[in-house]
């Protein structure tokens, strides 16, 4: 091989090319010796991996184990909330608030709760007497330890005109029951029954008492929602499963019974089924647990691992037919395995990213981590088993066995004295041959539509101003929805849609989301509260809120008994042995942490409790109190903490959620353009770049319009995105750049019948699969059907209608081609005079 010099062209240039060209064809010649490998050892390479994934089933079966932690799984790893929840239950211990509760207002441990919900019309404090059964009942439970009660009132009605806003009537009342279990392991699965009998009980008195509707909760309740979600997704999974299998079986057939392959399809899924199963094997030998968002792994590794099927069986039907099995074999590995290296390398480094300890939320790093492991196991599943497959069915279409039967196929003559529906099942296109068809492959049902119909019309100069018309319009709701967009932090996106957590969750939000949560606020150091400018400084800080302070009532009780405690011996004295005496005061003991050095007592840590008037968005609400009450912990004097347990999923959950997508898609343009110029066109590497950001930035939009929050699950959906458009736009891109007709209309139509039947396969595999999604009854699965569905869509959008117009209009220019075209059809033809010239009785030959 020579390289000429180009006029203009650098000598970095052609280093650059040269080098581009040596890798690129150094990796053709490793993949065609290792199919070459793969087809002369075919037995070995398909009894591995079955063995494989038999000792790894077992496994599977063996050391299953669900994860119970939820917080662990969604909250975010490392968050103050988390460092602010472990002083506030070390100052006050929840264990020794004996007087009174407030709900929520610590992580409580063991607890059931029930909203009693009066019919349209009512009022529940008319039905005292139902509730007061209700509570003794609950507290007559065997196995119960000391309930104590927080309660609340819910579409509160207050008296006109009242000056001291009294309750005129109620629908609801919430009622909370805590356990005491001290961390007691044993106490702990007492407290765990009790909590089961307390919803059975609870169910039992809804039956009993029909004017009123209850709503129970327990501690486990979340727990037991989010891993309904496996429960109810198993068979329609299954389900996803058969369809995927029929569609991949009925793409890869043809009329053809010889050619036709519709059992390598169906291999193909089951190559993907087995790799799958391997690494979930190998996930939980290293003790792994599951948890619900790993449903989504099925049909991220389905999406990636058939098109790397799809693409072989492409490849093999490009190769010539004149060649032996083997051959075709490797020249099929040489053709297809280094893009599909290209882009499993990708996924990798993707979720690789995704795995890293830059990952806040621990369900996103498990989920990635399991990820990886099934991208490296698909991609050796898919040139051993799978090749193997291809192997022998290679073999069986060069011996001329019927692809479906297996038996020989009779000759042309027999079949004509046979009758038609004969001669339809043993058709092995003889008639074609008669025609010199020089690829008998071109009669696949996609592969002839793409050929004689799609392609001319959607390269047609009328189809294209309506390409552009939509791709704007498609640019303008994904711009726009990108501005829209939600954190996920609601819990209940992740639970059974008709689970008791979300039925108590939705009465909850509609009949107490006037206040938001009890927010307690903690002062964990001396203060001179008898200080009129502390007084004034504490005032400032609660302003806005509904308060309930052991200071606030002291002040009061001083100014009605015009006592004077302008000191601090006055003032604790006062404190301790007149007002915390008082029963209708006691409660405030648990608000204050006296201590004593000699003769003289001190105050070094007290509690308030704040309550925010809110609108429908409460949680929204709730997370600006705590950017707003953080920073003035830190300019004002008083050193203070907030705290509610909702504040541990809350905190910092928008930057914790989108940190594994911005890292992964960081990762992927880094290598995107650290292999800029070592592909062989770098325009490629362009375009892929610009596909790519239009595809995941046309998910994120269209998802938020579509009410999807960004959570854990529609992350992990962007991060699949970035792989699944590199996926299926990187040959097809690619094998354009690379073309050499003489118009880009002619490079686009030649690369659409190269990849778009592979393409085509993939993608209508994958959307089908992901129908059964939509009747799993749960918010986690709805999540993970919408963003699916929009990643396929938006992939097979710019595949077969954006990208092949737009490549149209703008570089790599083919005029260079065209010109080296006519200098070489021009110099042939020179040569070709010359050889008619000195031998004119050859003409006629010629």
């Amino acid at each position: 091989m020579c390289f000429l010099r180009r006029p203009g062209a650098s000598a970095g240039w052609i280093w650059w090319r040269m080098l581009r060209q040596v890798i690129h064809r150094g990796l053709q010649s490793f993949f065609y010796k290792l199919g070459l490998f793969v087809s002369r050892h075919p037995v070995f390479f398909l009894t591995v991996p079955a063995v494989l994934t038999i000792i790894f089933g077992f496994s599977l079966l063996n050391r299953f184990q669900p994860d119970t932690d939820l917080e662990s799984l969604v909250a975010p790893s490392h968050s103050l909330a988390k460092i602010e929840r472990s002083l506030a239950s070390s100052l006050f211990s929840l264990d020794q608030s004996k007087s009174q509760l407030y709900s929520d207002l610590h992580t409580p441990g063991r607890y059931g709760r029930v909203i009693l919900l009066s019919k349209p019309g009512g009022n529940i404090l008319h039905q005292a007497d139902v509730i007061l059964q209700i509570h003794r009942a609950v507290l007559e439970m065997k196995d119960g330890r000391s309930s104590f009660i927080g309660h609340q009132l819910g579409g509160v009605m207050e008296v006109p005109n009242s000056k001291d806003q009294r309750v005129k009537s109620a629908r609801a009342i919430q009622i909370t029951y805590y356990l005491q279990t001290y961390g007691s392991v044993t106490q702990d699965l007492i407290g765990e029954k009790w909590e089961s009998e307390f919803c059975k009980l609870m169910h039992k008195m809804q039956l009993d008492h029909q004017d009123l509707q209850l709503y129970s909760l327990a501690s486990f309740s979340l727990w037991k929602d989010f891993h309904q979600t496996s429960l109810l997704a198993r068979g329609k999974i299954l389900v996803s499963l058969m369809l995927i299998l029929l569609t991949a079986t009925l793409s890869s057939s043809m009329k053809d019974c010889l050619r036709s392959k519709p059992f390598l399809g169906l291999l193909g899924v089951l190559t993907i089924c087995i790799s799958s199963v391997t690494a979930a094997g190998i996930f939980f030998i290293t003790d792994g647990k599951y948890n619900s968002t790993l449903l989504g792994i099925p049909f991220f590794a389905m999406g990636h691992g058939t098109k790397g099927v799809f693409e072989l069986l492409s490849g093999w039907r490009r190769t010539r037919e004149n060649l032996p099995f083997k051959d075709r074999v490797a020249d099929a590995y040489s053709d297809v395995m280094v893009s599909y290296t290209m882009t499993s390398s990708l996924y990798f480094i993707a979720f690789g990213m995704g795995a890293s300890p830059f990952t806040n939320i621990e369900a996103v790093k498990v989920f990635c981590q399991n990820m990886c492991v099934s991208i490296l196991l698909n991609y050796f599943y898919i040139f051993s088993f799978f090749g193997s497959c291809l192997v022998f069915a290679g073999q069986l279409e060069q011996n001329r066995y019927h692809s479906i039967f297996c038996c020989k196929i009779p000759s042309a003559e027999y079949l004509d004295r046979k009758p038609v529906w004969f001669q339809t099942m043993m058709n092995d296109g003889h008639q074609h041959t008669s025609h010199h068809e020089t690829n008998p492959y071109q009669h696949h049902f996609i592969q002839h539509f793409l050929r004689e119909h799609y392609n001319e019309w959607i390269t047609n100069i009328y189809v294209k101003p309506f390409v552009v018309i939509l791709y704007l319009i498609y640019a303008s709701f994904s711009f726009m929805g990108c501005l829209q967009i939600n954190d996920g932090a609601n819990i209940i996106n992740l639970l059974a849609s008709e689970s008791p957590s979300v039925s108590y969750a939705l009465i909850q939000q509609k009949y107490f989301s006037n206040y938001s949560p009890v927010i307690g606020f903690y002062i964990y150091e001396p203060l001179e509260y008898w200080n009129g400018t502390v007084q004034e400084d504490l005032k400032t800080l609660s302003q806005g809120f509904n308060t309930v302070s052991w200071i606030e009532q002291y002040y009061q009780y001083l100014r009605v008994g015009n006592i004077s405690a302008t000191n601090k011996s006055d003032f604790i004295s006062i404190l301790q042995s007149s007002f915390l005496k008082k029963p209708e005061f006691q409660h405030f003991k648990n608000d204050i942490i006296f201590s004593k050095a000699g003769d003289e007592n001190n105050i070094i840590a007290s509690r308030l409790y704040l309550v925010a008037r809110t609108s429908e968005n409460t949680q929204r609400e709730a997370v600006e109190l705590l950017e707003k009450l953080r920073p003035l912990s830190l300019i004002q004097s008083i050193k203070f903490i907030v705290f509610n347990p909702t504040f541990v999923f809350m905190d910092h959950y928008g930057l914790s959620v989108t940190m594994p997508v911005l890292i992964s898609g960081f990762g992927i343009l880094l290598v995107l353009i650290l292999t800029f110029f070592l592909v062989i066109h770098p325009l490629g590497n362009f375009w892929l770049i610009l596909s790519v950001t239009s595809i995941e930035l046309g998910v994120l939009g269209l998802m938020t319009l579509w009410n999807v929050d960004m959570d854990c699950i529609s992350i992990l959906c962007l991060i699949y995105t970035l792989n699944f458009a590199i996926d299926h736009c990187a040959p097809l891109l690619y094998t354009f750049v690379l073309a050499t007709e003489h118009t880009r209309t002619q490079c686009i139509k030649n690369s659409l019948q190269e990849h778009g039947t592979a393409i085509l396969q993939n993608i209508s595999s994958f959307l089908i699969g992901l129908v059964p999604l939509l009747f799993v009854p749960s918010n986690l699965t709805f999540t993970l059907f919408k963003c699916l569905l929009l990643a396929g869509s938006c992939t097979l959008l710019h595949c077969f209608v954006i990208l092949p117009v737009f490549l149209t209009f703008f570089p790599p220019s083919k005029k260079h081609h065209k010109k080296k075209k006519r200098a070489k059809r021009k110099e042939r033809e020179e040569i070709e005079c010359i050889e008619i010239q000195e031998n004119p009785d050859h003409v006629t030959a010629v």
